[in-house]
């Protein structure tokens, strides 16, 4: 049976007790949370029902290793973790605390299996067995440190986008709403759940709201496990109690719970009933909060001011973060670990270990849930609904991003349109020149145009990477819901466009292939840029790099220098030009039916080598970049991670 706040409480009580009694007679009984009450099967414990239907797992890890490489020299390669081994049970409150640089998030990160570069050895295991990613994706929750929200959804609505994305396809709309509901209740957010997320432009909740409501992202769907990187970071004190009063409040549902904090108030200290400390990446204490761990440091450190007695520190927080701090900046780390490998306290706990890690017994529930082998709940065509569902109308409605989609092709278009007005009525031979000028304008405007796009990938990128962390979608979801909603603003603005262009300026031939042209020649550009974003480490790389493709792009178009002059070693760039096909296209269209004379009786499109082709052929290759880009832009996302950790 799952403990509850109250038996967490006495069993907390308890094992103080023997904590005290490991450290005074060196005796070894068990002293870790994790002890399966007599009579109660290990499958009991891990899966016992509750009112709630949460149930939490015991999360064992055993010499955890974590090695990078040292940035500053590349041969060298540093420790941050070193054979660290503990356990986290369900039904408590677990701390996970250190100073700065000491390996807190980076052992949060290894046990929920985020870590992106690096190293990783040891052992980690969830009810006894190994985890798969798919598995810790959908059933474990993860808040990070710094809020990844979408500032222009309200509070409910990015609740319910989230339960929606990770909750099965076959659970009814209602329940989610009641579980959001429920969420919201349980985390205080009713009274906001209208009010806009917003930003730092434009205000919206407030920290703690905010904070609360990626707490409420892990939630939705009754996660086994939760992770929490330094829920009080940023927060003032009574904004940091509030946050972890709540989440002490949801250890009555079982669930299995462990935050990182770096300098609790002590309200927030004694909100914790358990405790693991960390010193340069090795384990410096493992057991019960409070009185416990004091005793403990009081017994290892005699000669350190005891708790109390000429101690500046007044509680229980503040004297072991004074002590671990100082043990760290005097370079005692190492010490003060070894201490606890040969304390009595340490061998108790490497007994519960052990069983923690020898578990098998598990429900066919949670065998299911750990064989799982797809990383999100829902299916694409429902990931790309959803993703539309909650963002398509809140982006249309938003200024900031229509203006840079919009406002550029009709100001253009405009300019066009007045410095090019009926130059397609005088069709004789000096004024082609300009008439193939001004089809090149109209190829080449919606490639620097795609330059509006980059900025919105790169600056949603940290939600991007929680989201697929998370379970919510895949890359081809996301990327896919994103280009629909992107073809749809470009289909208007590319009909608008043609429209001011075209009939003013008096063009000749089909007017639905000028208008598919251009339209298929941004959506290229707009997956060009996404591409571009998704391989740049930053802002400032994609704004430098998609012009200088571009730009290299326009030297092969046929305009600057014709197809037949340019050297034979750069003659191949022409084919992998999309421009290039625009351009042709958009000039066999236009001249296809005249004989216009431009230079020593050579006819226009003779002059550029485009007489006898076809113009339709060209709108077909163009259409085959499309394609190609879309899945470089794919591969991108989905392999490339620019987000170290």
């Amino acid at each position: 049976m799952v403990r509850t706040r109250d038996d967490a409480s006495a069993q907390a009580m308890e094992l103080e007790l023997k904590v005290d009694h490991a450290l005074d007679l060196e005796a070894a009984p068990s002293c870790t949370a994790s002890n399966i009450p007599e009579g109660v099967a290990p499958s009991d414990e891990e899966d016992g029902q509750h009112p709630s239907g949460i149930r939490g797992m015991t999360v064992a890890f055993q010499d955890v290793e974590y090695i990078v490489k040292n940035s500053a020299k590349w041969r060298e390669k540093i420790s941050i973790l070193s054979k660290v081994s503990g356990s986290i049970p369900p039904g408590y409150l677990t701390a996970l605390m250190g100073p700065s640089g000491s390996g807190k998030t980076t052992l949060l990160d290894v046990l929920a299996g985020r870590k992106t570069v690096g190293t990783i050895n040891g052992t980690v295991v969830y009810a006894g067995h190994k985890a798969s990613r798919s598995f810790l994706r959908r059933y474990t929750g993860y808040v990070e440190q710094f809020d990844t929200l979408l500032d222009n959804l309200t509070v409910e609505e990015m609740l319910m986008y989230t339960a929606e994305m990770k909750n099965p396809v076959r659970d009814s709309l209602a329940s989610k709403k009641a579980k959001v509901a429920l969420v919201m209740e349980q985390l205080a957010l009713t009274s906001c759940k209208s009010v806009k997320i917003g930003n730092a432009l434009d205000r919206g909740i407030s920290g703690g709201q905010s904070k609360r409501t990626n707490i409420g992202l892990a939630l939705v769907t009754n996660p086994r496990v939760l992770f929490l990187d330094e829920p009080t970071s940023g927060l003032d004190s009574f904004t940091a109690n509030e946050v972890m009063s709540v989440v002490k409040g949801l250890m009555k549902t079982g669930m299995t719970i462990c935050a990182t904090i770096h300098s609790p108030t002590p309200f927030c200290f004694r909100l914790f009933d358990r405790m693991m400390i960390l010193l340069r990446g090795h384990m410096a204490y493992a057991g019960p909060n409070g009185e416990a761990a004091v005793h403990y440091f009081e017994q290892t450190n005699p000669g350190y001011p005891r708790f109390g007695a000429g101690s500046t520190s007044d509680n229980h927080a503040e004297w072991i973060v004074d002590l671990t701090t100082k043990a760290d900046r005097d370079g005692k780390a190492l010490e003060f670990a070894q201490r606890y490998q040969a304390s009595a306290l340490c061998a108790a706990n490497a007994g519960d270990l052990q069983r923690d890690l020898e578990r098998r017994e598990v429900s066919p529930q949670i065998a299911k849930e750990l064989r799982a082998r797809q990383g999100t709940s829902t299916p694409f065509y429902f990931g790309v609904k959803t993703i539309l569902k909650y963002r398509l109308w809140r982006d249309l409605s938003d200024p900031t991003y229509l203006g840079p989609r919009v406002a550029d092709k009709i100001v253009v278009g405009l300019i066009l349109m007045s410095l090019y007005w009926h130059i397609g009525r005088e069709n004789f031979g000096p004024n082609s020149v300009n008439i193939g000028a001004a089809l090149f304008m109209v190829t080449i405007l919606p490639a620097f145009a795609a330059c509006a796009y980059t900025p919105q990938l790169v600056l949603e990128r940290p939600v991007y990477y929680r989201e697929r962390n998370d379970g919510c979608y895949t890359a081809l979801t996301y990327l896919s819901a994103k280009i629909f909603e992107e073809s749809l603003v470009a289909l208007v603005t590319s009909t608008v466009f043609a429209c001011i262009v075209f009939f003013p300026c008096e063009f000749s031939g089909s007017f639905a292939l000028f208008w598919y042209t251009y339209f298929q020649t941004t959506l290229i550009g707009i997956l060009l840029a996404y591409f571009i974003a998704a391989i740049s480490p930053n802002m400032d790389v994609a704004n430098g790099a998609l012009p200088a493709f571009i730009v290299i792009n326009l030297f092969f178009v046929g305009l600057l220098i014709r197809p037949q002059d340019q050297p034979k070693y750069w003659h191949w760039f022409q084919y992998i030009d999309f421009l290039h096909y625009s351009w042709t296209a958009q000039m066999i269209n236009q001249f296809e039916n005249t004989h216009i004379i431009i230079f020593l009786g050579i006819e226009i499109l003779q002059f550029y080598d485009l007489r006898g082709k076809k113009k339709w052929d060209y709108v077909g290759f163009e259409t085959v970049f499309i394609v190609v880009f879309f899945v470089w832009a794919w591969l991108a996302l989905a392999f490339i991670r620019h987000q170290k950790r």
